[in-house]
Formats: structure tokens, C-alpha cells, sequence
């Protein structure tokens, strides 16, 4: 796995999965740059990280904020805040930055969810929040960035004891439960900031759980043994094809061309 320092853009790194990868990038020696609206809270951070002061909901400022960065790391999430909410953060603040980025070209790792593609269960039925997390995902995928998209299972309802990582594709387990696939948000932020130096993980996508074992020290073997998404694909390999581009709104297919767009001009 390649060593290299990079300036990474943590998006929700107050959050409490952001907070780890805060803390899991400096350990490997890496600037990192923190997305907060609350300066006072995002001191809270350290002082070793550099502010940018934002919402990831609101285009006007976020060029400043994504300005020298080599990579970003998105661990936001609308947290209870519906179907408007799930629209705005969970897939707006990633239109929004990706826009920002303009002709830049950088490694992205979008944290989302075991069971995005579960479109008729209760709790995206109420909050949409599989379908917003699964249209940030075609965004990032129709960028042209370089990317890992994660899908952890349940947060830190693993034993002491689970820390063995297993990465799956498909997204399979969709019970709405913990018997799903648990995880640690330690583990999580270390497979997220991992991913962004490791060729290995370049354009995959898969769900992240952990079962009973011992951590693995090296990541790459992990990553080596996925299929990468399809190129020029909206969707992750393996899963079921349930969310037809036919039956999208318009304004999601604005934002897809419009990124397509961008990225070919980047290219050109």
C-alpha cells in the first residue's frame, strides 16, 4: 500500500465517525483539513487541523474549502432529519462539493450504508435515506474521480473480540437489524483513509462488517479480492439493478450530466 501524504477534506469530521478519521489520517501523516459550520466546535478537532468554515448544504464558499485538497473523505449524514434532510445532506453536500472541485481531480472515500440498495423497507420509506445515499453514490461514480465508496454495517455493536474486516459486494443483507454486519467506527475510519492510497481500492464499492478475529494489520488483500464497479457505470457491481435511470427525476439527471460534463472536460 502506498505511503503518501496527502491533504484530505474530512466532510462531518466532528461527527462521530469523522472524529476517528481525523484522528486515523494524522496518525498515518496525512494534512487534514476539516468542513465545519461551528468554528468552536471544529477547534474541538485539535490544533493541527486546518479549518474550513461551511455548509456542505449551501454551494457559496465550498470552493475555498476544497482549494489544494488531494483527497475527501465524506462521513456526513442528515441523522434524523427526513426526507428533505436526506436530500440536502446525505446527497446535496455531495453534489455540492463534487461541483466545487471543478477541473481538480481527487481521491474520494464516501462512507454511506449496508443495505443502501433496500428500497422497501420501513426506514427508507420514511426517510429516503437509502435512495439520497445511493444517488450520492452515482455522483461519485459519474465524476470521474478516482473513489472507494464503504458501506459499513451497524455502528460499534461488535464484541471486543470481532475486529477481523470483511468486505463484501452485492449488498445482500438487508434485515434492517445488527445481524446485517457490525462494525467499529475505529475500524470504519481506518478502512476509509486507508482506501485512499491503496490502488487496490480504486473504484470499488462494498459493505464493510467485522466478525470474530483479530484485526488484519494489511488492508490491501482485503481490497485485491473485490471487482471494481463497472467503468463508466452508475451503479456498484453486483447490485440489484432496483433503481431504474428511466424513472428518476429531472433533477437528478441534471446533476448526473452535469458532472459528466465537467469530468470530460476535465479529461479534454
Amino acid at each position: 500500500m502506498t505511503q503518501q501524504r496527502l491533504r484530505i477534506l474530512v466532510v462531518g469530521a466532528t461527527g462521530s465517525i469523522g472524529r476517528h478519521v481525523v484522528a486515523e489520517a494524522l496518525a498515518r501523516g496525512h494534512a487534514v483539513r476539516a468542513l465545519v459550520r461551528d468554528t468552536r466546535k471544529g477547534r474541538m478537532l485539535g490544533d493541527a487541523i486546518d479549518l474550513a468554515i461551511g455548509d456542505l448544504t449551501e454551494k457559496a464558499g465550498l470552493d475555498m474549502a476544497v482549494e489544494g485538497a488531494d483527497a475527501i473523505i465524506f462521513t456526513h449524514g442528515s441523522n434524523g432529519g427526513g426526507k428533505l434532510g436526506s436530500e440536502r445532506v446525505d446527497y446535496g453536500g455531495v453534489r455540492n462539493l463534487l461541483t466545487a472541485l471543478g477541473p481538480r481531480k481527487v481521491r474520494i472515500a464516501l462512507m454511506t450504508a449496508i443495505g443502501v440498495t433496500n428500497r422497501t423497507g420501513s426506514y427508507n420509506r420514511s426517510t429516503e435515506a437509502h435512495d439520497w445515499k445511493r444517488r450520492a453514490e452515482r455522483l461519485v461514480r459519474a465524476s470521474g474521480h478516482a473513489y472507494t465508496i464503504v458501506r459499513p454495517g451497524w455502528f460499534d455493536y461488535n464484541d471486543t473480540d470481532q475486529e477481523k474486516l470483511v468486505l463484501l459486494q452485492g449488498d445482500e443483507r438487508q434485515s434492517g437489524t445488527p445481524q446485517d454486519g457490525v462494525i467499529s467506527r475505529r475500524q470504519i475510519a481506518q478502512v476509509l483513509v486507508a482506501s485512499l492510497t491503496c490502488d487496490a481500492a480504486r473504484n470499488k464499492t462494498f459493505e464493510l462488517v467485522a466478525e470474530t478475529g483479530p484485526a488484519q494489520g494489511d488492508l490491501e488483500p482485503l481490497f485485491s479480492t473485490l471487482a471494481a464497479d463497472a467503468p463508466d457505470g452508475l451503479d456498484a457491481i453486483r447490485d440489484a439493478a432496483n433503481m431504474p435511470m428511466d424513472e428518476e427525476p429531472d433533477r437528478i439527471l441534471d446533476d448526473l450530466a452535469a458532472l459528466r460534463r465537467q469530468s470530460f472536460a476535465t479529461a479534454s
